[in-house]
């Protein structure tokens, strides 16, 4: 299954996320098939940057979202189910 996640990025005690496509399978931070933005969680307010028609098109593709990238995602307003 195609999922729609987060991989940390960034250096130790800094980190930031990339928002990615990769295989279910495949580990956290391994190989990914297309990067979609990016999120920054120590930024005030925190920075949430996506491509919005990449994650449609991989949504339209049946790629799953995560719990995390979902709720950013809603921040975004992108995704609404």
């Amino acid at each position: 299954m195609v999922r729609i996640r987060l991989t940390r990025m960034g250096r130790k005690n800094r980190p930031f996320y990339r928002v990615v496509v990769a295989d279910s399978r495949a580990p956290r931070d391994g190989k990914v098939l297309d990067i979609l933005g990016y999120y920054d969680p120590l930024k005030d307010p925190t920075e949430i940057k996506v491509n919005a028609e990449k994650v449609k098109t991989w949504l339209d593709r049946g790629a799953q979202p995560t719990n995390a990238v979902r709720g950013l995602l809603r921040k975004v307003g992108i995704y609404v189910s």
